[in-house]
């Protein structure tokens, strides 16, 4: 790949800070440059240090949730005061966003410790969500600076009480590795495309596939061909760079031959300037970059399964190529012939991510998992109807739709069922293949997914579009302005908490909209 320089697209994976946990009352003989400390709203006075409600108060520090106050001093690091609400109803999301004001305050700091609250959770899930807060919060993209944006993070100390040291831990494990799968997808999507295309992609995958256990298979132009993968053919056509699909394969220690099997299907455009339906030269065009946040929020997800010691065996499809006009490439009214053998009459060359997710859609279900999911920056309908915040989900099984949904509530990765409505399939009949890639300008995130469902074979089957929450106009809390890895931690999530919907689970079809048939 000639173009491609000593650029490393995966700082966040290989400079990591390290993660530590200590049992002591206060936490004031932990070396750190910024010591941080609860207080709760209502609370008598900050755990640590003993300073009291007034004095706080004098200085606007309430212990009202996302508030934090440094206040210097001359025998110590700095303490940083943070709030997090009524104890009563603190949940890990409070604390996620604790954790990210901690960060905040003490940004100018490259090691840091946290003295944790005691609050009504499990100390597990506290030391997880503050861990989560903080590295995701000091999240910066630098590969391409000649000095860093922000002082590195370098290490990270949870304080706990010495009894709770061993829950703590586990926290501390799980939190700083759901945090690397959200970095690591956030530098793969950040990544300019000249420097990074699908190559680089494979590329990347193999060497993590090397360091965490997974089984790694590439993909180029001739293996495609034999597989009859005429979707991704097809979008490269008009490309100088060639296509890649990445198989990932992650198969549990324990259990292996049992094991629930979950496919992941990513759209993993490096970056789509339209095609020959060209995308108009606007600030939208400017961040199609992003465009493979899919594929990177699954290679993100996949690469910590095995240290989270995942029950679940996993397959991983990347589906990559950019999109670009050209002599060559695809043209409006073209047929392609996909993996399944259906025909595709492509209407739009801009409605790509469909066309290259259906091939691996239909390579999944050939090998017949307990699921399907996919996840795809695929539609600006989504983005319109729902916001840039929140994905939308789609599916044929509501019992897997419920997983999803659950997983995003979990990880704070809002999303929101759409209806898999089957009276809108009738737009993407073709008069010349057995289906077009555009149903119309309506309804267009439901075509979508309605195209999609054509692949799955029946199969459970869930789509998360994230057009609008994968990117970020401004900087909130531990979410980053910018390109956010949304989905990576929704999906391990996922994966470490997946049950194979039952044969006779209920069709989407029973749930939100009714479907009416005319007489």
């Amino acid at each position: 790949m000639s173009r491609r320089t000593a650029f490393d697209p995966i700082p966040s994976w290989i400079s990591r800070p390290d993660v530590s946990v200590v049992g002591e009352p206060d936490g004031t003989g932990v070396g750190a440059g910024a010591l941080g400390m609860p207080l709760a709203e209502g609370g008598e006075r900050a755990e640590a240090g003993g300073l009291s409600v007034r004095a706080l108060g004098a200085a606007g520090l309430t212990g009202k949730a996302r508030q934090a106050l440094t206040v210097p001093r001359e025998d110590g690091p700095p303490l940083v005061v943070y709030g997090i609400g009524p104890a009563s109803a603190v949940d890990c999301n409070v604390l996620r966003h604790a954790g990210a004001s901690f960060a905040a305050a003490a940004a100018g700091h490259a090691r840091l410790a946290l003295v944790a609250p005691e609050v009504p959770l499990g100390m597990e899930e506290v030391v997880q969500a503050l861990v989560e807060g903080v590295l995701l919060a000091r999240y910066s993209f630098d590969p391409l600076r000649r000095e860093p944006g922000s002082t590195p993070l370098q290490a990270l100390v949870i304080v706990v009480p010495p009894e709770a040291r061993e829950g703590a831990e586990r926290g501390a494990v799980k939190g700083a590795e759901l945090a690397r799968a959200t970095l690591l997808a956030r530098d793969l999507a950040t990544s300019p495309p000249s420097l990074f295309n699908a190559e680089a992609m494979a590329i990347t995958a193999r060497l993590l596939g090397a360091q965490c256990g997974l089984g790694v298979e590439v993909f180029g132009p001739q293996e495609l061909r034999a597989l009859g993968c005429g979707g991704l053919l097809g979008v490269n056509a008009g490309s100088t760079d060639e296509p890649r699909m990445i198989k990932l394969t992650y198969v549990p220690d324990r259990a292996a031959g049992s094991a629930p099997r979950l496919a992941l299907v990513g759209k993993g455009i490096m970056y789509d300037s339209g095609g020959i339906s060209l995308k108009p030269s606007d600030s939208v065009h400017a961040t199609m970059k992003n465009d493979m946040s899919g594929a990177g929020a699954i290679l993100g997800a996949m690469s910590v399964l095995r240290a989270l010691d995942c029950p679940t065996a996993v397959t991983g499809y990347l589906m990559c190529t950019d999109n670009m006009p050209s002599g060559s490439a695809t043209k409006l009214g073209d047929v392609l012939t996909m993996r399944s053998g259906m025909t595709v009459e492509v209407l739009n060359t801009d409605a790509e991510g469909r066309l290259v997710m259906a091939d691996a859609l239909a390579l999944a279900a050939e090998e017949t998992p307990d699921a399907i999911v996919d996840i795809a920056t695929l539609t600006g309908a989504c983005l319109r109807a729902l916001g840039p915040e929140m994905a939308g989900v789609f599916g044929n099984t509501q019992p897997l739709v419920d997983q999803v949904l659950h997983a995003a509530r979990e990880v704070d990765e809002p999303a929101w069922q759409l209806p898999q409505s089957s009276r809108y399939r009738p737009d993407l009949d073709s008069d010349v293949a057995d289906i077009a890639n555009m149903g119309g300008a309506n309804a267009a995130a439901i075509h979508a997914s309605l195209f999609l469902e054509e692949f799955v074979a029946g199969l459970p089957w869930a789509h998360i579009d994230i057009a609008g929450p994968a990117q970020s106009d401004t900087a909130s809390s531990w979410r980053n302005k910018g390109c956010t890895g949304f989905g990576a931690r929704l999906l391990t999530r996922l994966a470490l908490d997946f049950e194979p919907p039952a044969k006779d689970a209920t069709s989407t079809s029973d749930h939100g909209v009714s479907e009416v048939t005319s007489s």
